[in-house]
């Protein structure tokens, strides 16, 4: 339990603010109904963001103290308060012409005007994040050296693509373009814009790496990020960042609250965190071999989800219970394989 023992704090902390905050506004009704969301939207953040700490954790568990420590300490403060909170303020405020403090004011004063604003840019949003995540687990499976394969049948194929030169960019770039076919016309070049943003932001932190790892011959982003650096720890930021997009609109789904919103997706990246830490430190990723292909598995999934959603609602259960199930599977492989080795 030690691992979890600052996000049982936090969680605890979180639910009395709720309380405090519902109770402001309404009594104690409002106090309880408040502490209940929050604890609902922090269950669906771990949901949708497990398949997260399961990639966070096959990256980490290379890393040395330092970058462990800066990943759980400024790692943490950007997740909760500047995706969570500070992101979406800025997406309004970029789009509404307006400034932060006056979207913080309409977030607090007219919730709902606010989260229609936000709702409004759902399309650019998801192409980015869905992007990213798609690269992410094209460049796990068209990995050709890779020789731990979960579904062989799929994963050695896609392995021999990896052959081929940009493969993964090239095929980003088709799913892109063919569900940009389904957004209206004049959402058309916005959301194409964003999703080659997303291709930009993952191609840019592979550079990043390349410049800062140069002198080690060995530069690519699969290896850069194993080492812990700041190539590494960008990558995991923009990946925890891909991930809450689809959580921090989905929230809205919920409540309008944004107070409740930042709570409760807060816990919920406090537990993702924790249990990055616990898979990292508990060697269990070495110990169940199939967990991380369950999780990238999952990430695909998510990011064709939200690719999908862009035009199409997708309810936020389903895509949560979608990764869990991918994890599952995998961590039911990985104990058969283990038994069969033994």
């Amino acid at each position: 339990m030690g691992h979890f023992r600052f996000s049982f704090i936090f969680t605890f902390t979180s639910l009395l603010i709720a309380l405090w905050w519902g109770y402001h506004l309404g009594g104690w009704s409002s106090a309880l109904n408040m502490m209940l969301v929050t604890l609902i939207l922090a269950f669906m953040e771990v949901s949708l963001s497990f398949d997260n700490a399961v990639v966070n954790a096959s990256i980490l568990k290379n890393w040395d103290e330092y970058w462990r420590k800066l990943f759980l300490t400024v790692g943490i403060l950007i997740a909760v308060f500047g995706m969570r909170l500070l992101f979406p303020l800025v997406i309004v405020a970029q789009t509404a012409d307006m400034g932060i403090l006056e979207v913080w004011n309409l977030a607090l004063d007219n919730p709902t005007e606010y989260s229609s604003k936000l709702i409004a840019h759902h399309a650019e949003i998801s192409a980015f994040g869905g992007i990213f995540l798609l690269l992410v687990f094209l460049n796990f499976m068209l990995d050709e050296q890779k020789n731990i394969h979960w579904i062989e049948v799929i994963e050695k194929k896609l392995g021999m693509l990896g052959k081929i030169e940009a493969i993964s960019i090239f095929i980003s770039i088709v799913i892109l373009m063919f569900f940009t076919s389904f957004v209206d016309q004049e959402h058309k070049l916005v959301v194409l814009t964003a999703g080659l943003w997303g291709i930009v932001v993952y191609v840019s932190v592979d550079i990043l790496g390349y410049v800062l790892e140069k002198e080690h011959n060995d530069g690519d982003i699969a290896n850069v990020v194993k080492k812990g650096s700041i190539g590494g720890f960008l990558y995991l930021e923009v990946l925890d960042a891909s991930f809450s997009f689809d959580g921090v609109i989905g929230a809205f789904a919920i409540t309008k609250d944004i107070v409740v919103i930042m709570l409760g997706l807060g816990i919920g990246a406090m537990f993702v965190r924790s249990i990055t830490i616990y898979l990292v430190e508990k060697e269990t990723l070495g110990a169940y071999i199939y967990l991380e292909h369950g999780a990238h598995y999952a990430i695909g999934i998510l990011a064709l989800i939200m690719l999908f959603g862009m035009k199409f609602h997708v309810p936020e259960i389903f895509t949560g219970l979608v990764g869990v199930a991918f994890i599952l599977l995998s961590l039911y492989s990985s104990i058969k394989q283990k038994r069969l080795s033994s």
